[in-house]
């Protein structure tokens, strides 16, 4: 069975939507092995509507490389009620029984499904128990020009996590490793 993943690069002010205001000055080479090494542990990605728009339009552009080919390769989820006719290879909507297909796509997945980004697929992972474990990759840096929509926060039922490990970086980036609590 599956494990869902989540990868949430974010700012000490809660900013996890600028990244390229300040994400690129942070990866350095452990940084890098850390995305080659979370990419190899999985054999899906899901994703919500935004991050897809995103995503399939930046990485089939990037020069070919260990990272973008795996991520123009592997198996991609997307949770959306829009978007009928995904063109990113392997691109797979799931817009109905989003909470029992995710459930089953953890079933029949035995790697980890990686999710970048912390948004309204992530809340309902956590709402419905189906988040295993979220990963922080904290930036020490101040964006200083996140509105309330591009934070970490809103306003949702409190949840609980357990440390399960760091990862500090040269470059003063910390990866956070948590499980929700049960």
């Amino acid at each position: 069975m599956g494990r869902i993943v989540n990868a949430t690069y974010m700012t000490l002010d809660g900013d996890i939507t600028n990244m390229q205001n300040w994400h690129f000055t942070y990866l350095g080479e452990q940084a890098h092995a850390a995305v080659k090494a979370q990419l190899a542990a999985s054999d899906a990605l899901i994703m919500g509507r935004k991050t897809y728009d995103g995503f399939s339009q930046a990485w089939p552009q990037l020069p070919k490389d260990e990272v973008s080919d795996r991520m123009n390769t592997i198996d991609k989820y997307v949770v959306s009620t829009t978007l009928k006719d995904p063109e990113w290879t392997g691109s797979k909507v799931i817009s109905e029984n989003v909470v029992d297909e995710i459930r089953a796509l953890k079933e029949r997945t035995a790697g980890d499904i990686l999710q970048y980004g912390f948004g309204d697929v992530t809340r309902l992972l956590l709402d419905n128990g189906l988040l295993d474990e979220l990963r922080v990759w904290l930036h020490p840096v101040l964006s200083g020009n996140a509105t309330p929509d591009q934070l970490l926060y809103r306003e949702t039922g409190q949840k609980t996590f357990t440390l399960n490990g760091t990862e500090v970086h040269d470059t003063g980036m910390i990866i956070l490793s948590y499980t929700p609590a049960q």
